[in-house]
């Protein structure tokens, strides 16, 4: 029997170290299922914050992959430059096309200017006279004087001052004068010059047109006063220096006639309906211009007669 009472006393303490193992044991569970549940947590944590991590990555790594499209499109053009692309075919032809519309462009303009001069050259075909004739008359030279009527007809002026007339516009106006002129019968023109440079050229045209002239001294009121013995009435006066022939010029403005004067570069034009811009103060240049003058009226009026030549017209041969 004391046997058995020791087995009891031995087997008490053994049950308490079962007891405190059961409570490790227990308190070990529990860890391990609150690791468990807090697993989950921890993972889910960290997933969030590689999310975040990978979205501002992303977010970064867009602007750089931006930054180096904006750097390759940038540098594009400079490789086209390096590596131009082939034309096509198109583009080729359209070049061509360019290319023969500017040469023909150009043949046009060619054609242009050549016509411009074959219109030039047939101008001075239907000149009166060549212009040279004009220069050798001295119809060309004015004088030292320019009147603001007179300035557009001058060409330019001599280093002695001397002004030179247009001859292109004399030889111009002078074809416009003698249509003016043959729209007036001979009985209705009367011609008058007071200068002794011109006498001679008034004889040869009043011989061959039929015109009435005055020279030396022109008898004032002989077409405007009635009461005189040697009135008569006239259409058109016409005067080789509006200045020195101002009563013809009075006259004929009083009553309200046309004048036909021909002007150098110091006369003023008032009153005057058509002009001749030329030298009105030598022989020649007045002989010339009133043979040119008289063969274009007997021209437009359908008369045939000869007329003599200017160096008769002037009284004097030139060379």
């Amino acid at each position: 029997m004391p046997r058995k009472k020791k087995s009891e006393t031995e087997d008490k303490p053994l049950e308490k170290v079962s007891k405190t193992e059961n409570k490790e044991v227990v308190e070990t569970a529990e860890k391990e299922e609150k690791e468990k549940v807090d697993e989950p947590l921890d993972i889910a944590i960290d997933v969030f914050s590689q999310q975040a991590g990978t979205s501002s990555e992303s977010s970064e790594a867009k602007t750089e992959k931006q930054e180096v499209r904006g750097e390759a499109k940038e540098e594009k053009p400079g490789k086209e430059e390096e590596k131009p692309r082939k034309k096509t075919k198109k583009e080729e032809l359209l070049e061509r096309a360019k290319q023969l519309g500017a040469e023909i462009g150009e043949k046009v303009e060619l054609k242009e200017q050549l016509i411009k001069i074959k219109e030039k050259e047939k101008e001075r075909a239907k000149t009166l006279i060549p212009l040279e004739d004009y220069v050798k008359y001295s119809v060309h030279l004015g004088t030292k004087v320019i009147t603001p009527h007179m300035r557009k007809f001058v060409y330019r002026r001599r280093a002695d001052g001397i002004a030179i007339i247009n001859t292109n516009s004399t030889d111009k106006l002078l074809k416009e004068a003698a249509d003016f002129l043959s729209k007036y019968k001979p009985e209705d023109v009367i011609l008058v010059c007071k200068r002794e440079a011109g006498w001679r050229a008034l004889e040869k045209f009043s011989q061959v047109t039929g015109i009435r002239i005055f020279t030396k001294k022109y008898p004032a009121g002989i077409i405007t006063n009635s009461s005189l013995p040697n009135f008569f009435e006239t259409e058109l006066v016409v005067v080789c220096d509006p200045w020195l022939d101002k009563n013809a010029m009075h006259d004929a403005k009083n009553i309200k006639r046309k004048v036909l004067a021909l002007c150098d570069t110091n006369n003023y034009t008032f009153g005057v309906d058509c002009i001749i811009p030329c030298n009105n103060k030598s022989n020649k240049s007045i002989g010339l211009i009133l043979q040119l003058l008289a063969k274009e009226y007997l021209k437009e009026r359908g008369i045939e007669k000869e007329v003599p030549s200017a160096e008769d017209f002037a009284g004097e041969k030139i060379e």
